[in-house]
């Protein structure tokens, strides 16, 4: 029994590492899965490696069957994963409180974000009336008679005057009606996965206040959980009256307290471009900085320290008194700053080699990390589905790497003999040696950088669809001034906000931070604006993934390993990847979903058309900046030949502003004024720079995320701007588009009559984007002879005032596509709608339901699938 225990430590240790990445790889593979599997098969799974464990004993002896235990830890963690996935699947909205009314009580249990016009926060259920509602909700309140400023209106009662909503902290427990629905969120092709990032954090409700909640107590100390979201609640307050409206107030806040919901957007573009969002952030940097200071100062005052004539030291070692000092400060400061991943990764490291040391075992930093990782993934199974987990992780693992190349003999950290010499030379050799040093520490920094920017580049390329060639520069700027001044100062301010009578001094730190900021960003602003700052890229496919990061290993991998810098090479692939295109005479449809909006890019051999650029969900977020710009980049798009915008309500034309920010447009089709709709809209949100002449959108830098509402100057206007008319065509690779709506001199007859309808004629199959047009439109265009159309986007998003039964008829289309919102107010597409195209023989497929749709049309055939099949994750619609 004692040589199978240390035949068994001894496989630990020889295999420790590659068991930590087996167990999070179980985790993650089970984040990928479709559906989750049963209880019989992980049971099964698990016999099957006992099994094998005891042949390899018996057959090859105890050693061979050490090599099943990296297997046997990947079988732990996805079935820790599946299990946990469970309880959280178990835990949701009954189909029966769908989109209905419930009594609930809950307490807020989170920040509050938002203002006295509206307000959301995450919430513990209590209490709920009917049964079958979730523990953790979201809640959105807004004013009485209005939506929030994101539906851009103000809440006002019959006097006139605002009404505000109560102030809401955490703790207080609230008794309030909520129409609970669960979340959803678009899904499209390079998008993002709103429903994976609730179902991360816990969340398995969206509830929306009718009437007026009561509150019914304040609770703050109830639980640890609503005790610090309380103390984070009163310190972010603080900071906020010390910070005043500083014009980056909400970046300190970011840096003290992790919360980054006030970051302006026109900020995060500028970070993203310049590859410095890491710092915006809780960042490992930060939290050891703030433990090492703690540590070094508990440990020194320790050893100085007595008690009862006997020294303290003598009890119990400074190290030891060093090491909790810095564990609890780096666990406070976590906790307070929301426990994102790179403070839980950071938290980890440190705790293990704390233990380490004061243990005296033996710890090297790859068994360090690998140790973090394992913990982040036993607590939060999920954390896998954050890029930044593989970020975070990535860039330590790189830091290492690059650290034991400088440190190998004949490197730049092997300065002792230098030393030694300078110890016996005279001032001279001494002041030549500190030059030494701070070269070599240059050097240092360069080459870390520069390792690290290069090895995440793909990653990032795969996340974002960008590469920033600008972020080294940039790093090396801002990562000094960030972790050493603005953070400590964040930090103060933020402390002494919450001790009462040392207000000057919070807002003498908070104003000393944001100007060092505010100085930073001078510099890190012009980067952002330089050419060639950001390359959009295309989302390359796994396989080059992988073999990136085999090049990424190979060329960081010890010195006198052949061809070592041949391994960068290998990332080339990746960063080039082009997605195939339609043949000669084909053609690629995408109806993306945008919610209550329309969007549809239209792909040839050699061109792109988008048709309509979706909705504007506020004054600083549309479609096009979220959904239609990040899907085109990650196709490889880089210019748009053709943008037809079927008229100018804000569910088909709210993203134009966006998108003319993101990429150059050679042409343009619309039913009305591109230039002066633009004007209109920049006073509405408040803009005032004038649009950019037609001229200078051939010398505007494109590839800039556009945000609405964010830009200092407007977006450059497509170089040829055209009326839509029926009778105007135009033949691209093999495919003919035509406009069949409004007629030539046709008078006014609104906006949603003067849609322009756009036919897509190919050599195999036709298609047919008709906008907003009614019933009177459809009739003629049924008179003028419609061309038939194998797959139609339904009029008006399935309005009952649409898709009259003559142009199903005169269609005869197998697929149609209804662009609509999930429990849209207007009930689109409307059941007589659906029922009408089934009855003649079309298949219906609703972007509420099936996300994307993806239609190919080619010799084969044409088909068509949903995207939220293909990408169908276990939470999905849960």
């Amino acid at each position: 029994m004692p040589s199978i225990y240390a035949l068994g430590c001894a496989g630990l240790y020889m295999r420790g590492r590659l068991s930590a990445v087996a167990f999070v790889g179980g985790a993650a593979a089970v984040q990928g899965l479709a559906a989750l599997p049963g209880a019989v098969a992980f049971a099964c799974a698990g016999l099957a490696l006992a099994a094998g464990a005891a042949a390899c004993g018996h057959l090859a002896g105890r050693r061979a069957a050490l090599w099943l235990l990296p297997l046997a830890v990947f079988w732990l963690g996805a079935a820790l994963a599946t299990a946990r996935a469970a309880v959280r699947l178990a835990d949701e909205l009954a189909a029966d409180n769908e989109n209905q009314v419930a009594r609930v009580v809950l307490q807020v249990a989170d920040l509050p974000q938002g203002d006295a016009q509206g307000v959301r926060f995450v919430a513990r259920v209590l209490q709920a009336r009917p049964a079958g509602v979730p523990g953790l909700v979201q809640v959105s309140w807004f004013a009485p008679g209005g939506h929030g400023r994101a539906g851009g209106r103000t809440a006002r009662n019959p006097a006139g005057a605002a009404q505000a909503l109560p102030d809401i902290v955490p703790g207080q427990v609230w008794r309030a009606a909520l129409v609970l629905r669960r979340p959803h969120g678009s899904l499209n092709p390079h998008g993002f996965d709103y429903e994976g990032w609730t179902f991360r954090r816990g969340v398995r409700a969206m509830g929306t206040v009718r009437g007026t909640p009561k509150l019914l107590a304040d609770r703050p100390w109830s639980d640890p959980g609503a005790a610090l979201a309380r103390v984070r609640h009163a310190l972010r307050d603080g900071m906020r009256r010390a910070l005043g409206e500083a014009r980056y107030g909400a970046v300190l806040v970011a840096l003290a307290l992790g919360d980054q919901a006030g970051v302006a957007p026109g900020d995060w573009q500028v970070f993203n471009r310049t590859g410095i969002t890491h710092l915006v952030s809780i960042s490992g940097l930060h939290v050891t900085m703030i433990a090492a200071l703690f540590g070094l100062a508990a440990q020194a005052g320790w050893r100085r320290a007595s008690w009862r004539g006997r020294a303290l030291a003598e009890r119990t070692p400074a190290q030891v008194a060093g090491a909790a000092a810095a564990m609890a400060a780096a666990g406070l400061y976590c906790l307070l700053a929301g426990w994102g991943i790179p403070s839980q990764r950071t938290f980890f490291m440190l705790a293990v080699a704390a233990g380490a040391v004061l243990l005296r075992l033996p710890a090297s930093p790859s068994r360090v990390l690998a140790a973090a990782a394992v913990a982040v993934v036993a607590l939060d199974p999920w954390a896998t589905l954050a890029p930044g987990f593989w970020l975070s992780f990535g860039a330590v693992a790189v830091l290492m790497l690059a650290g034991q190349e400088l440190a190998r003999p004949g490197g730049e950290a092997a300065p002792s003999a230098a030393r030694a010499t300078a110890r016996s030379s005279p001032r001279r050799s001494r002041a030549w040696l500190r030059w030494r040093e701070a070269w070599r520490f240059l050097r240092l920094a360069t080459f870390t950088q520069l390792a690290v920017t290069a090895a995440l580049t793909v990653p990032l390329a795969f996340m974002t669809q960008q590469v920033t060639p600008a972020a080294p520069l940039a790093n090396a700027l801002a990562i000094p001034v960030v972790s050493f001044v603005v953070t400590p100062l964040a930090l103060l301010a933020a402390a002494f906000s919450a001790l009462p009578g040392t207000e000057p001094v919070a807002a003498l730190a908070a104003w000393a931070g944001h100007w060092a900021f505010q100085a930073m960003m001078l510099p890190i602003a012009a980067l952002a604006r330089a050419p060639g700052a950001v390359v959009d890229v295309a989302a390359p496919p796994w396989p080059w993934l992988v073999l990136a990061a085999a090049g990424t290993a190979w060329a960081l991998l010890p010195r006198g390993l052949p061809w070592r810098p041949a391994g960068w090479l290998l990332l080339v692939p990746a960063l080039c990847w082009r997605g195939d295109r339609p043949g000669p005479g084909e053609w690629r449809l995408a109806a993306l979903d945008v919610g209550q909006g329309m969007a549809v890019v239209v792909q040839t051999a050699g061109s792109v058309l988008v048709y309509d650029t979706g909705l504007r969900y506020g004054p600083g977020s549309d479609a096009a900046a979220r959904v239609l710009w990040p899907f085109l980049r990650g196709e490889g798009v880089r210019r748009v030949d053709t943008l037809v915008v079927s008229h100018a309500d804000t569910d088909h034309a709210g993203g134009l502003r966006s998108l003319l920010a993101a990429a150059p447009v050679a042409r343009s089709y619309a039913s009305f004024d591109l230039s002066a709709h633009l004007r209109r809209e920049a006073r509405v949100l408040g803009l005032d720079a004038p649009v950019a002449s037609t001229a200078s959108a051939a010398s505007a830098a494109p590839g800039t995320p556009g945000t609405s509402g964010t830009s200092d100057d407007e977006p450059p206007l497509p170089a040829q701007m055209r009326r839509c008319r029926a009778g105007q065509s135009w033949t691209v690779d093999g495919v003919r588009f035509a406009m069949l709506h409004p007629p030539p001199g046709a008078r006014t007859a609104g906006r949603n009559a003067d849609s322009c309808v756009l036919s897509v004629q190919g050599a195999y199959h036709a298609a047919l984007l008709p906008g907003d047009i009614g019933k009177a439109q459809e009739a003629a265009i049924v008179a003028a002879g419609a061309p038939r159309a194998d797959l139609a986007v339904l009029p008006h998003h399935g309005s009952n005032t649409s898709s009259s039964p003559a142009l199903v008829q005169a269609l005869g289309a197998a697929h149609v596509v209804a662009q609509a919102g999930r429990h849209n107010r207007y009930g689109h597409p409307a059941a007589a709608v659906v029922r009408r195209w089934e009855r003649a023989g079309a298949r219906v497929w609703r972007s509420d339901r099936d996300g994307a749709v993806l239609a190919h049309s080619g010799p084969g055939g044409l088909s068509v699938q949903a995207y939220r099949d293909e990408a169908r994750r276990y939470w999905h619609g849960r």
